[in-house]
């Protein structure tokens, strides 16, 4: 037990959600408790976590796993002898958990992109079809986040660019995606910045500068495939500096979030084509979106980001990396065992003032 990786969980508590202080204690190791000496309240190991609560959390661990790696819920409950809705319910609860590290962990930072490609995957469901719309920062293949919609418009769209827009530097970068043309407009309208000039009124919108925006449109006529290769926005030059500076070689295209694409369809059930282990509802799909976007950030080695490392004069070795690893937000590998057990600091919320604003005074006595 460690109580300096601890903060004190009640929300009117002065310390509430703070690392910095000495303030936690040992309150029992037999029950894994601990005693905040600000507040005099005692909170459990597991507050705050995703296994809070529950009375199997090995099983419940294990679940998860089995859950981000494409096995069916139908499999789970044959092999465990679980009820169909606890499974349900514990991946619900595994994908709130993967949203809160997501948001605090990624969604908070502020990131050299160079480039970042966008795409759509089409889900069916019980209750009609959905539209997933995700993007991948090409350098580190950091998954950056992604949007549930039921319909594939601007609103979708313009949802992704803006998560986006909130993690990137104001510096060179590239935006790849594929023919739809709400793409151009969602990522003008995101890169833009407020320029107050202190008139009345709304300030003005300014582009950012240095945005380049790019297309890849695919045509299909019989086994006959036309790739179109559109810069809509940008000079050339710093297209291919981009590139080579995010991917190495090539040329304009959108293969890392396609293949990105075919690891989600490959390792969440519900996203297989034709397949009976369909979803009911759209917080399902965006629960396992999360889930699997958090264990392939952390949790999973890529081997396209491995590096060499010299040993000695003539020994070598290759070291893995995962992609929250190459984006700098972690120096270690995770486990599942550990994003489901990380506790994520809640934001405290002033209360809402009721009733009449209170009456200033000025020196004078005059309100």
């Amino acid at each position: 037990m460690n109580p300096h990786a601890q903060f004190c969980p009640n929300s009117t508590c002065h310390a509430n959600n703070r690392t910095d202080l000495v303030n936690i204690v040992i309150h029992s190791r037999k029950q894994r408790r601990y005693k905040c000496t600000c507040c005099g309240k005692t909170f459990t190991e597991s507050k705050g976590t995703a296994v809070y609560g529950l009375k199997k959390p090995e099983l419940f661990i294990i679940t998860t796993s089995l859950l981000a790696h494409g096995c069916p819920i139908q499999a789970i409950v044959a092999t465990y002898k679980l009820d169909p809705r606890t499974v349900a319910n514990w991946q619900q609860r595994a994908g709130e958990q993967s949203r809160r590290v997501h948001e605090h962990l990624v969604a908070q930072n502020q990131l050299d992109l160079a480039q970042v490609q966008a795409d759509e995957i089409r889900v069916k469901t019980q209750a009609g079809i959905l539209w997933v719309a995700m993007a991948i920062m090409v350098s580190t293949r950091l998954w950056l986040g992604g949007v549930v919609s039921e319909r594939r418009d601007m609103t979708l769209i313009r949802a992704l660019a803006e998560q986006i827009r909130q993690m990137a530097l104001c510096r060179p970068l590239l935006l790849a995606a594929d023919g739809l043309v709400s793409y151009v407009k969602a990522f003008r309208m995101a890169f833009r910045s407020s320029y107050k000039t202190g008139k009345r009124g709304a300030p003005r919108k300014l582009p950012w500068p240095d945005i380049a925006i790019v297309q890849v449109v695919k045509q299909r006529q019989g086994k006959q495939l036309t790739i179109d290769r559109r810069i809509v926005q940008g000079c050339q030059q710093m297209i291919a500096s981009l590139i080579e500076q995010s991917q190495g070689s090539g040329g304009i295209n959108t293969a890392f979030i396609e293949r990105l694409n075919a690891t989600f369809r490959q390792r969440l059930a519900i996203l297989i084509r034709r397949s009976r282990a369909l979803a009911r509802q759209s917080s399902t799909v965006e629960s396992g979106m999360y889930l699997l976007g958090c264990v392939y950030n952390f949790c999973t080695y890529h081997k396209s980001l491995r590096q060499l490392l010299l040993v000695g004069s003539h020994g070598r070795r290759w070291v893995k990396r995962t992609p929250a690893m190459a984006a700098g937000l972690t120096d270690h590998q995770w486990t599942i065992y550990e994003l489901l057990h990380f506790k994520v600091p809640i934001q405290r919320q002033s209360p809402k003032r009721r009733g009449r604003p209170p009456k200033i005074y000025c020196s004078c006595g005059i309100s």
